[in-house]
């Protein structure tokens, strides 16, 4: 082990179910992992004479403490590891990416008169989501079929509580029957809004046998019109079924896994087969790998798509079998409320869908890597994507993604300050920003080079004073010159093993040490983005202390030539007042009812202001007293 108090951490590690998690001597989450045993699962990461994989002879040695989390059962730990995992995306766990930008279905069962909306946005607000929906024509065409057979309310009023005192125009021209006004009962709108549910769930084989009964008890008893709107709304739901893509699979619910793998990363499909009808398909991809193998990889990605889900099939096919199956297939039977099994089909029909789910997996990680390689695809995760673009276009041994960059600001010489700010895989880690304001400038004589050899070389010097990790690349905004400034103050440091290089705004060309040229991107690639993302940010967080700085010094300025007024009662004044201005407006007895101040300092602040006190006798009574 690390050491002997990870030891004895082990050592008392409760013999009970739960979450463990591994952290290094910095205090960063390692991995993340559940346990049926929290001791014997732990201890056995430690364990002599035991083959390990490539993964955990990178991870143990890392490994300076553990903490756990103790639940009731091991069902319980599945779910609590899956949230942790989502939320710290440790570096030693397969993480799972979400595809945000496909739209869901929303129907807002959580209201009394529910409404049917498309959204890109997933709450725990009691709504029924479906999706998300890659194919967004075909959406729009459900859609479409189900506000043409159902009057469903456009409207936003918090019926029945809040509603307008007349119908709208969709109840005149038959989009709505007007719940809001009593016109439909919300029994009635119940029952409308419980078969777009089944609808959307896919389930419409009950449903069209139900329609059909009520047609014909309708033409029984004469009501003819009701009997034709019940025929055109089979005739619906037949049309939205040739909509949708068929296989032959005896009927049915059951979703399908296909993975296809590349580097670091997997793409995970997963087909959605009801009633029989393959229905849609949902893709997800999972990154760092690159050290599992494809147990691993399928267990993380049903965890991951699963776990919250409330749209449940009675099957899973799956190519591989899962570590954890058994305990998986628990936990979601219950969250079913019916059975849930996970097969592993080795040949015949099911087999063949399993296949069917690869190819599409594996078009679709093709499609994904030739777009990424032109810069086209947005909807990839720049992070693996640019830090390997990075590493390849400067030559760097590592794929850099904790990135930091540094810039100046001042104006005409005065409130020179200098920013640094943090982006780890591209994204802002503000706890590790830093600014400073520029000591060794004269006043009016600002020199942008020697003002960012100042900044880093400070920055530098405490970082490695305080053994905190250092940045895995270092962007300096500007040119050649800051450039060679930064690296002289990183070697006076003792730094000389972290790349750093400059970005000029003007061409944006990418400035490297000992290159006589500079590196110029192309204007799509993910690899300028993040160093444009830095450079930008880094000039925000700078511009804006710059900016706060000047405006204390104006609004100070004036009140600290009153006598009598030290920092404190100017803070004080300003905090009450808002502004010099506001001070300003004031009379004489207004000051004076502030904490500490007398007439007469009140009338020496409404002097140096220029302020007249509002022409009140009394202001000139008190030099005299």
């Amino acid at each position: 082990m690390a050491g002997s108090g990870l030891d004895d951490q082990v050592r008392n590690l409760p013999r009970r179910p739960g979450v463990y998690l591994f952290r290094d001597a910095a205090g960063e989450i390692l991995y993340i992992g559940k346990a049926k045993t929290l001791r014997s699962r732990v201890r056995s990461y430690f364990a002599k004479g035991v083959e390990s994989s490539a993964k955990l002879r990178e991870l143990t040695p890392r490994i300076d403490s553990v903490e756990t989390l103790v639940v009731e059962s091991e069902a319980e730990a599945l779910l609590l590891e899956s949230n942790l995992v989502k939320e710290h995306r440790p570096r030693f766990n397969i993480q799972l990416r979400d595809d945000k930008s496909f739209p869901y279905v929303k129907v807002t069962v959580q209201e009394r008169f529910p409404r049917v909306v498309v959204t890109r946005r997933l709450e725990r607000d009691g709504a029924r989501y479906f999706g998300p929906f890659t194919n967004v024509g075909t959406m729009r065409r459900a859609l479409r079929i189900i506000r043409q057979l159902y009057t469903v309310r456009s409207c936003h009023y918090d019926l029945p509580d809040v509603a307008p005192e007349r119908p709208c125009l969709d109840y005149f021209i038959d989009r709505c029957r007007a719940p809001c006004v009593g016109y439909q009962t919300e029994a009635e709108y119940h029952e409308m809004t419980a078969e777009i549910v089944e609808i959307l769930s896919g389930h419409t084989g009950s449903l069209k046998r139900s329609l059909r009964q009520r047609m014909s008890a309708a033409a029984r008893d004469l009501e003819f019109e009701r009997a034709a709107d019940l025929r055109d709304l089979l005739q619906g739901l037949e049309v939205l079924e040739r909509r949708q893509t068929t296989v032959d699979f005896r009927g049915g619910d059951r979703d399908v896994i296909g993975i296809s793998r590349h580097g670091s990363t997997a793409c995970c499909l997963f087909l959605r087969v009801r009633e029989g009808r393959l229905l849609g398909r949902e893709v997800h991809f999972l990154d760092n790998i690159e050290m599992a193998g494809l147990a691993e990889i399928t267990e993380a990605a049903v965890k991951g798509y699963y776990l919250r889900r409330d749209d449940l099939p009675h099957e899973l096919l799956a190519p591989a079998e899962l570590p954890d199956r058994e305990v998986i297939a628990a936990y979601l039977s219950d969250r079913r409320g019916g059975a849930f099994s996970i097969r592993v089909p080795q040949r015949g029909r099911k087999r063949r869908l399993i296949e069917l789910a690869e190819r599409n997996a594996e078009h679709l990680m093709a499609e994904r890597r030739a777009l990424a390689e032109a810069g086209l695809d947005e909807q990839v995760s720049e992070a693996p994507q640019a830090a390997r673009l990075l590493s390849e276009s400067l030559g760097l041994s590592e794929h850099p993604r904790a990135l930091v960059c540094f810039d100046v600001s001042t104006l005409g010489g005065r409130e020179s300050v200098g920013s640094m700010v943090w982006l780890q895989d591209g994204r802002p880690l503000k706890e590790e920003y830093r600014r400073f304001r520029i000591r060794d400038t004269a006043e009016g004589q600002a020199d942008d080079y020697a003002m960012m050899q100042e900044i880093v070389s400070r920055y530098f010097h405490r970082r490695v004073a305080e053994t905190k990790p250092l940045p895995e690349l270092v962007i300096v905004d500007g040119g050649r010159g800051q450039l060679g400034a930064a690296i002289h103050a990183m070697e006076s440091a003792g730094v000389s093993d972290v790349p750093v290089v400059a970005l000029a705004k003007r061409e944006e060309e990418v400035f490297e040490p000992e290159s006589s040229e500079p590196l110029v991107f192309s204007r799509r690639s993910p690899a300028l983005h993040w160093l444009q993302r830095a450079r930008d940010e880094a000039h925000r967080f700078a511009v804006t202390y710059s900016r706060s700085l000047r405006r204390r010094r104006t609004l100070h300025s004036q009140l600290s030539e009153v006598p009598g007024i030290g920092p404190t009662r100017e803070a004080g004044l300003l905090r009450r007042f808002g502004s010099v201005e506001a001070i300003r407006g004031l009379g004489l007895d207004e000051l004076v009812a502030v904490p500490g101040i007398g007439r007469a300092t009140a009338a020496r602040i409404l002097e140096v202001l220029g302020g007249d006190g509002h022409d009140r006798p009394d202001a000139d009574v008190e030099e005299g007293t």
